[in-house]
């Protein structure tokens, strides 16, 4: 309520209740809400939840609290995608150029790019089993792809860099109500899949032999696990751009809140927590009765970096 309220034009409570639950008189507001900042709302559940499971996914199954959603390698894939098609473009001139760079043209291209990174990963996992290994091809994989964008941003105009810039910069807004369609869909069977996994997730918490003795087969557990990973991350990049920092952060705020290991109180917290989290960053990043909007990649950085710096600083006390 409070985020679909605050915005350039500030909206009482009362009118946005009556827009959600009925009809309104005022038709300005009515459009304001329908059309720009309920849709905006749900996308920010959507991406702040979604790469808050991501994250507490990767961190559990790697073992590693600095484990993100993205260490696979999907939004750096994503990435690439986007930049073949908006760095690329400009190979091909004219008026195919112009049809090329649209937003679905860039959804889709975001949506393969993260796809084919899933693809090489999931072939690597199912000939690895170490899953460190699969951690450092992730990266590798990160690495390869952000190589390739920079020689693409190398030959582009400095029009085609502002424009990938932007989209790097992430956001929650310009989303139909068609398209945040196709997003829940994908979105809903990334989140049920890791509601499946939650056995193995505590059962992987205490190591690879004890999952084994539980008569876990790791090698399916994990499939799932990255599977999910992959839909989620990968959506979310494709709709919303790269959000940094929301699935690195939001597992150590609720595991400091909540106390517990246990992945049936940790992934509803999580998702609930995640979504909390990035509705009060898309309220900020709307800068109240202003006309600016702030990049959502620089205030989920704020609540981000913070809980990185604490958790590095805490585990080199650890040591001593």
């Amino acid at each position: 309520m409070l985020n679909i309220s605050l915005g350039s034009v500030s909206i009482p409570f009362s009118e946005v209740f009556g827009s959600l639950f009925g009809n309104i008189d005022n038709m300005t507001s009515q459009v304001i809400i329908t059309k720009v900042r309920l849709p905006k709302a749900i996308t920010a559940i959507m991406v702040g939840s979604g790469l808050g499971i991501s994250g507490l996914l990767m961190q559990t199954l790697f073992r590693n609290p600095l484990a993100g959603p993205f260490v696979l390698g999907i939004s750096s894939g994503a990435s690439l995608g986007v930049a073949l098609v908006i760095l690329g473009s400009g190979l091909f001139g004219g008026l195919f150029a112009t049809a090329l760079i649209s937003k679905w043209s860039i959804v889709i291209a975001a949506s393969l790019g993260s796809f084919l990174v899933l693809l090489a990963v999931l072939a690597v996992s199912s000939k690895v089993r170490d899953t460190m290994a699969i951690l450092i091809i992730g990266l590798m994989f990160g690495s390869i792809t952000a190589a390739v964008v920079s020689v693409l941003s190398y030959f582009s105009s400095a029009e085609q860099l502002q424009q990938y810039i932007f989209w790097g910069f992430g956001s929650l807004s310009n989303l139909s109500w068609e398209e945040i369609l196709i997003f829940f869909g994908i979105y809903s069977l990334g989140i049920i899949l890791s509601v499946f996994s939650i056995k193995g997730l505590n059962a992987l918490l205490l190591g690879d032999n004890y999952a084994k003795s539980l008569g876990l087969s790791l090698k399916s557990s994990r499939f799932i696990i990255i599977f999910a990973t992959s839909l989620i991350a990968g959506t979310i990049t494709a709709f919303a751009g790269p959000i940094a920092f929301i699935g690195l952060a939001i597992p150590h705020l609720t595991r400091q809140i909540f106390k517990t290991s246990n992945h049936k109180i940790l992934l509803p917290a999580v998702f609930l927590f995640g979504a909390i989290v990035m509705l009060i960053c898309d309220s900020i990043a709307q800068v109240p009765t202003s006309d600016y909007m702030l990049p959502i990649n620089a205030i989920t950085a704020l609540v981000g970096a913070p809980v990185v710096i604490w958790l590095l600083v805490r585990q080199r006390r650890m040591m001593f």
